[in-house]
């Protein structure tokens, strides 16, 4: 009895666990209900001031888009009344107009008639007569009118360009040096003088055969005077006449090896004055070889007035003038710096500055442009751009500034380089130099194709040539020289 007595209390005692066990789970259960009720309470009460403020959002708008469509409307009606109004006036314009062509025609029909009962003439007749001197009268007045405003086109037209000649000429003035035919050497004493000349003056030979330029040595104290019409063979005498000076060791191979040197050193000289004046202008890139000419335009010259100076003054000029005319400037200035490069080498070429310059500007690839301006700025060719007239209109102002050039100079340089130019087309002839002030030729030739006798012939041949083909004052001594030199090495 006992030990069910222990089962059932046991029993009990289990069934009490289970029960509080159970009361406990039933317990969480609620709260967990109870806590995902507020929560979905909280995440409902979100929702709803999210769709609140969405909504009182769109009914913003909607205000908004409602007055702006309220505006429009009143504009629509407003333009609708103008509209009315103007079509108003457009009908009582047209009646105007109507009733004066009714007057008109009443007019017209009173002429005729006036005119058939005092002529013989039908009312066709007197009708077509009266259109006639209608007709004449307002071809006459058409020309009139035709005339006036060309008139008045010219008139602006050059007013406007009076206005941007002169704008570009003020914003830039460039400076102008007259070329002169001679540089003057100072001495440090007068047996320089003796060293420079040499034994039978051969060092003054060698100078003069290689450099092409005329040394003068008078009665002047302490002073030696290169003469020359190439500024750029005299620039190199003159360095390497100093250099000698200098250095005191003065015969021919030293004489030769200073020339040589000074031409090395010019050739570089160029090229960095040419580079410094594509910079200076910003211009961009250019090919090495148009900068070199560029630089040697330093050494040429145009009736007195230094090619590259007024190489540089147009490109400035168009510049400015294609500036003012809304062109580009960059493409102006470059046009205007090339449109002279032919003369950097007509001395070596001959022929025309504008053929040369044009066939240098293709070979190197410049803009058409360029080529264009080269080309039209002598008038080989049209302008075919604002940049191309501008570079026309540049070059014509820099030429015909007051004291610009000089006639006289140009006519002599002329001369000589002619001189020069008729002794080089002979064959075997090495080098040419116009001295002694174009009254001597002296002429170097290649004693492997010409012999003493040739050379005899030569000079006369020469000499018939230049009196048929130049006028000149007095006379020109041709002097043909023919030189052979035999060089060995002691080992």
């Amino acid at each position: 009895m006992s030990k069910q007595n222990i089962v059932i209390q046991q029993a009990k005692i289990k069934a009490t666990a289970i029960e509080k066990e159970a009361e406990i789970k039933f317990q969480n259960k609620k709260i967990k209900l109870k806590e995902e009720e507020i929560e979905l309470k909280k995440q409902y009460e979100r929702e709803e001031r999210k769709l609140i403020k969405n909504y009182e959002e769109k009914a913003l708008q909607l205000e908004k888009q409602e007055i702006i469509i309220n505006q429009q409307l009143k504009q629509i009606e407003e333009k609708s009344k103008n509209i009315a109004m103007q079509q108003s006036d457009i009908i009582k314009s047209q009646m105007i107009i109507d009733g004066l062509k009714e007057q008109y025609k009443q007019k017209q029909e009173e002429i005729v008639n006036a005119l058939s009962n005092y002529s013989s003439l039908s009312k066709e007749e007197a009708k077509s007569m009266l259109l006639v001197h209608l007709e004449d009268s307002l071809i006459i007045e058409r020309a009139n009118l035709i005339r006036r405003y060309e008139q008045e086109a010219k008139e602006e037209a050059k007013r406007k360009a009076n206005y941007i000649i002169a704008l570009a000429t003020s914003r830039y003035a460039g400076e102008y040096s007259a070329e002169k035919l001679i540089n003057v050497v100072s001495l440090p004493d007068d047996e320089m003088k003796g060293r420079i000349i040499g034994k039978d003056g051969r060092n003054i030979k060698t100078l003069e055969n290689i450099t092409g330029v005329d040394v003068l040595i008078d009665d002047t104290p302490n002073t030696i005077t290169l003469s020359s019409f190439n500024l750029y063979r005299r620039s190199i005498a003159l360095n390497t006449l100093n250099l000698l000076i200098e250095d005191g060791r003065i015969h021919p191979a030293r004489i030769e090896e200073i020339y040589k040197k000074c031409e090395a050193e010019m050739e570089q000289n160029i090229l960095n004055d040419g580079e410094n004046v594509v910079i200076d202008l910003g211009l961009g890139y250019m090919n090495v070889e148009l900068k070199k000419l560029i630089g040697k335009m330093k050494y040429r010259a145009s009736f007195g007035q230094n090619a590259l100076s007024h190489s540089i003054e147009v490109a400035h000029l168009s510049g400015l003038i294609a500036g003012e005319l809304d062109g580009d400037e960059i493409l102006a200035k470059r046009a205007g710096l090339l449109h002279d490069i032919g003369k950097s080498l007509t001395h070596e070429l001959g022929g025309n500055h504008v053929t040369i310059g044009y066939d240098l500007a293709r070979k190197y690839k410049e803009h058409p442009v360029v080529i264009n301006a080269i080309l039209a700025h002598h008038g080989n060719e049209e302008a075919k751009s604002i940049e191309s007239a501008a570079v026309c209109a540049a070059d014509a102002i820099s030429g015909a500034r007051p004291g610009a050039r000089k006639e006289v100079l140009e006519n002599f340089l002329k001369r000589v380089q002619n001189l020069e130019k008729i002794a080089l087309n002979h064959l075997g002839v090495k080098q040419a130099y116009a001295i002694n002030a174009g009254r001597e030729i002296r002429v170097i030739v290649k004693s492997d194709q010409v012999n003493d006798k040739e050379a005899a012939i030569l000079a006369r041949e020469i000499a018939k040539e230049i009196e048929l083909n130049l006028q000149y004052p007095g006379e020109i001594k041709v002097n043909v020289i023919r030189e052979i030199r035999a060089t060995q090495y002691a080992r």
